[in-house]
């Protein structure tokens, strides 16, 4: 048997404030996910808060319960995810009403 694996970009954004939330991916096929988030630049003071989401359909979502360490300085955080079901995505938010934040958020999965 051949695995097989996809990443997905599913944000790409500069200067993003406030709450977001990224693409939906539809990953019903894989059995593990890895999402990444890579913090490019984060104004001083200012924080990204994530959590990632799971949908049955890709329009209505609920909290999957796994949640990013804040991200308080550029870098790249991850989580580790199975059993999932149909649909990914984070919900985010730019904490600090003046900060804003460079980011790509990936999806790495694997069947």
């Amino acid at each position: 048997m051949i695995n097989q694996s996809y990443t997905a970009v599913v944000e790409r954004a500069q200067g993003l404030r406030g709450v977001f939330a990224t693409e939906p991916y539809e990953a019903a096929w894989a059995r593990e996910a890895i999402v990444f988030l890579k913090v490019l630049e984060l104004t001083p003071g200012g924080s990204v808060a994530a959590r990632v989401q799971i949908s049955p359909d890709g329009v209505d979502w609920v909290d999957e319960g796994t949640v990013f360490a804040p991200a308080i300085a550029p870098g790249l955080y991850f989580v580790k995810l199975t059993n999932f079901g149909g649909w990914l995505r984070l919900d985010c938010e730019v904490q600090d009403a003046e900060a804003s934040a460079d980011l790509f958020v990936y999806i790495a999965l694997k069947e």
